[in-house]
């Protein structure tokens, strides 16, 4: 979307870089659809046509001649991706050195990378994007995936390559313009601060208590390892998109200001790259070594919180955190799924736990920190209500709460342990919520916020162990 926003804005050549990105969007979508029809020849037969179509109308609305290098280089990935579609779809012999031949090329389209992100950022995201998507298609060819996802990979890869082409021959400065340029190289640590660790670990942990409720047992070291590292990937990835989309309003709050956008410490190509990547890579870790279902999960909650919640609801209402804090309740879900193959009703009384556990556990946050989000003009409740209206907003939601965990052993999640468990850690909260709307003060905002922060991993924990004693 920023891509083609930055292309709308440009006022030479504008018309010229949209009608090519959207050429390959139609691509990649006719790629895709002849992929999975049946037959040797038809599905290549029709791709083809669509794409011979497609090209004179490319050529003649291009803003100037296509260099040689870039025609030749175009020509050869378009080569090098259609035998790959044919041969991974029509004859699976020949799919092993094919896959070499596609991450040779992602290997040179990541080497393209160097020096764009100072100079075309746009083309450096999608050049990143592109390389990640041609690894991930040559890892189904040699894991002898095929079908949908096969199909859908080829033709995000194809429009991913239009666009690339797009942008080489129609540069947007327009898009180069409000990016920054860091001053050094990134650290490690600066890339990992974008990921939001320590939240990533607390879903993982919420992965971990869905795989092991949901299969009744240990559900295997193998399944754990490839939910855990899909999981952490895609969780990192939304959480540093999620930077990407708030690195202005994060420059406006002292809270925020210091991470890695807003401080200029990372390039704004460098991260949305980085972010992407890792989203990809986290769908098809899932997809390939666990299940589709798991995938598709794990997608909708980075939809769901990229676009639902930062986009849309974050600046907007002060029930953004209520509504958009089933996006933090998705993890347990991908975890069911991964373990059993399917979903029911029982796993969406975990989403509920972390649904309800999110308004609290922000709130006494957004109390501590209320002038940073007037200032920067994020309506949080604790802005457009009173204190004192805000902590009775948490003291229902805890009682909520407490009640839901309470009732999880009669729709067969958890026995009498988790159910005392529960309680001891329920009063606990309800205390720290009662306390906080009988006395307000930032004291007991924070003393709460802490406390929410290890309640919900310790009522995970306790599911855990509870599943795995009466197993």
């Amino acid at each position: 979307m920023a891509l083609l926003h930055a292309a709308l804005t440009r006022r030479s050549g504008a018309s010229s870089a949209a009608f090519l990105v959207l050429l390959g969007g139609l691509g990649g979508l006719s790629l895709g659809v002849a992929a999975a029809l049946p037959g040797r020849w038809l599905g290549l037969g029709i791709a083809a046509v669509l794409q011979i179509v497609l090209f004179v109308p490319l050529r003649s609305r291009l803003s100037r001649p296509v260099p040689g290098r870039t025609l030749v280089s175009s020509a050869g990935q378009a080569a090098l991706w259609f035998g790959a579609l044919g041969a991974g779809t029509q004859a699976p012999a020949a799919a092993s050195p094919l896959a070499a031949a596609i991450a040779v090329a992602a290997v040179w389209t990541w080497w393209q990378i160097r020096d764009r992100d100072r100079t075309q950022p746009a083309l450096a995201v999608l050049l990143a994007s592109r390389a990640a998507l041609a690894l991930a298609w040559s890892i189904l060819l040699l894991a002898g995936r095929g079908g949908s996802l096969l199909a859908a990979t080829t033709g995000l890869t194809w429009a991913a390559s239009f666009a690339v082409l797009a942008l080489q021959l129609a540069p947007l400065p327009a898009a180069a313009g409000r990016i920054t340029t860091p001053a050094a190289a990134p650290a490690w640590r600066d890339y990992l601060a974008l990921t939001k660790p320590v939240i990533v670990v607390l879903l993982l942990v919420t992965t971990l208590a869905g795989m092991v409720v949901g299969a009744g047992r240990w559900p295997g070291t193998e399944v754990v390892l490839w939910t855990m590292l899909g999981g952490a990937l895609s969780a990192g990835g939304a959480s540093a998109l999620n930077q990407y989309i708030d690195r202005d309003l994060d420059g406006r709050m002292q809270r925020t200001q210091r991470r890695p956008f807003p401080s200029g410490r990372i390039g704004e190509a460098q991260g949305l790259s980085f972010a992407i990547v890792l989203c990809l890579a986290g769908f098809y870790t899932l997809a390939m070594a666990v299940n589709v279902l798991s995938a598709l999960l794990s997608l909708a909650g980075m939809i769901y919180y990229v676009v639902l919640y930062s986009l849309v609801l974050k600046q907007s209402t002060p029930q953004n955190i209520v509504v958009g804090g089933g996006a933090g309740a998705i993890p347990p879900l991908v975890g069911w799924a991964a373990a059993t193959g399917s979903l029911s009703m029982a796993a969406f009384f975990l989403f509920a736990v972390i649904f309800f556990w999110t308004p609290p556990h922000f709130w006494a946050l957004a109390l501590l920190r209320r002038k940073d989000y007037a200032r920067a003009g994020v309506p949080m409740l604790p802005v457009v209500e009173s204190e004192r209206s805000t902590a009775w907003q948490i003291l229902l939601y805890s009682v909520q709460l407490v009640a839901l965990t309470l009732l999880l052993p009669l729709a067969g999640v958890g026995g009498a342990g988790f159910a005392l468990a529960a309680a001891a850690f329920g009063i606990g909260f309800i205390a720290f919520a009662w306390r906080l709307w009988r006395h307000g003060g930032n004291r007991l905002a924070y003393g709460l916020y802490r406390y929410s922060s290890m309640y919900l991993a310790l009522i995970f924990a306790a599911m855990v162990v509870d599943t795995l004693g009466r197993a």
